[in-house]
């Protein structure tokens, strides 16, 4: 790895960071579980599929009725408020994770989870169903915000670009699941155990923060620096130093005395004075809207938001959340063996990738990935247009790999790297809305554009030059306006200015 090598890396990581990294990652894995959870079996849901719908004898009165009548703008609809919910959950998030500490705000969210989940796999209207997703939602976007938080602040710092990419990892391990089980319980009433599993995540969930502490950086925000450095010493295990990042909380003299390096008198009576210090200094929180006002986090705030609206007018999801509609009859395997294949691909290149960021850097990856997209965007509209079969699997799993490489994991770190610890909870929280914004839009006004636009020009595949438009002014805006920010030791550095005072 550029990041110190192998043997740094094993040196630096401990079984005790990587449950700590596990229990958090169940967050973004059900974010994607639920992203992707009504992909497959959406034609039984509806009672789209001819043999469902007949063999259903379908009541209305039923209390679990074995598929809900809706049609394509219903459903939208309904998988919309799953991003309406992630909007309200990102914009709380942030501000929540500040105030009350990054570990209640993450217990907070598998309550969402357990709640949302029991709804739709009771669900028998679609009404219930929408308040399920939209409560899952809501779970789903704070955990966006919270989780890659969390991490950037318990991951050894020059591992924080690969552990970074773990947030992603477990969105595409949730969209998987999902995917997976859809293919093999999308009949009869079977699809309620694929919504029921979600809800046995979010208890899993639940049970493992009951055993995860508080991150040190915000114990230290908070005036807590004792047990921070406690926190932190039993996260980099007892023989390794933590005097290096403790010296970026102005509290490194405790490290050392953690560390038993301090043995003196004199040197003794120091820690205490720094801790006096850094106790006494008020930790100032930059607010949601306070942000976007002050001209000194704005290019911060704008870098991020169109980061994520690239992320999703890419056409990511399009692929992630119609796959099995949209690629069927067109394709020639089955769609939803396809669907299984294409989150494969995601999981592994993500996986593989995964050291990429800390090699050629976030922006180079950025730019690498928007031009995949756009490139198989271009070759998957003509190869539907013209109905090669064969070369429109192929752009789709190459459409996908590209979004691996960084479109995927990269908007998720940068986001903490582009200001400092006083801003970190407000730029995640717009970096998400920004998400949640985008992706409602894609998720909700896809399928009509697609439909309308197939049967007003004819056969299929229009949409996807939409995407290889977009895909070259994403490229434009990421080249204008996103900073590098590997090998920056902070936010001032990133943006070549001078440290701010007040």
């Amino acid at each position: 790895m550029a990041s110190g090598g192998v043997k740094q890396c094993v040196r630096d990581v401990t079984p005790y960071l990587l449950f700590l990294i596990f229990v958090s990652t169940l967050g973004p894995l059900q974010f994607g579980f639920h992203l992707s959870e009504l992909n497959a079996p959406q034609d039984v849901i509806t009672c789209k599929r001819h043999d469902v719908a007949d063999a259903t004898s379908y009541h209305p009165a039923d209390k679990f009725p074995q598929c809900i009548k809706m049609d394509e703008a219903a459903f939208a609809t309904l998988s919309s408020m799953y991003v309406v919910g992630g909007l309200i959950g990102a914009l709380f998030a942030g501000p929540a994770s500040t105030s009350y500490g990054r570990l209640l705000a993450m217990q907070g969210t598998s309550f969402f989870f357990i709640v949302g989940s029991a709804l739709q796999t009771l669900a028998g209207t679609i009404t219930i169903m929408s308040v399920g997703r939209f409560l899952a939602g809501i779970g789903a976007g704070a955990s966006t915000v919270i989780v890659p938080l969390y991490i950037s602040e318990v991951a050894p710092p020059k591992e924080r670009g690969l552990f970074g990419t773990m947030t992603q990892v477990s969105i595409n391990i949730g969209i998987l699941i999902t995917q997976t089980l859809g293919y093999y319980l999308s009949r009869g009433k079977l699809w309620r155990i694929i919504l029921g599993v979600g809800g046995g995540l979010g208890l899993v969930h639940a049970i493992g923060l009951l055993f995860v502490p508080e991150s040190p950086s915000w114990l230290v925000a908070h005036k807590r620096p004792d047990l921070a450095i406690r926190v932190l010493q039993r996260i980099r295990g007892a023989g390794n130093s933590i005097t290096e990042e403790t010296e970026g909380w102005d509290v490194n003299k405790p490290a050392e005395e953690e560390e038993r390096l301090l043995q003196d008198t004199e040197s003794q009576s120091r820690p205490e004075s720094a801790i006096s210090k850094a106790s006494s200094k008020p930790v100032p929180h930059i607010g949601f809207f306070e942000i976007i006002r002050d001209p000194f986090y704005r290019p911060a705030i704008i870098a991020v938001i169109g980061i994520m609206f690239a992320q999703q007018f890419c056409g990511i999801n399009s692929i992630m959340m119609y796959s099995v509609s949209l690629l069927s009859g067109v394709l020639p395997i089955s769609s939803s063996a396809l669907t299984i294949m294409i989150s494969i691909i995601n999981l592994v290149t993500t996986i593989l990738c995964a050291p990429l960021a800390d090699k050629i850097g976030r922006k180079a990856c950025l730019l690498l990935s928007i031009s995949g997209m756009g490139s198989m965007a271009l070759v998957l509209a003509i190869s539907l247009r013209l109905q090669i079969k064969l070369l429109s699997a192929i752009s789709v799993l190459l459409f996908v790999a590209s979004f691996a490489t960084g479109l995927g994991p990269v908007p998720f770190m940068m986001a903490s790297e582009l200001v400092g610890q006083e801003a970190v909870g407000a730029t995640q929280s717009w970096c998400l809305a920004a998400n949640y914004v985008a992706t409602y839009i894609v998720a909700q006004f896809f399928p009509i554009i697609n439909r309308w636009l197939n049967h007003r020009l004819g056969g299929a595949g229009w949409a996807y030059f939409i995407f290889a438009g977009l895909a070259v002014l994403s490229f434009i805006f990421v080249s204008w306006r996103v900073p590098e920010t590997k090998g920056k030791k902070d936010a001032d550095e990133v943006w070549g200015r001078d440290r701010r005072v007040d």
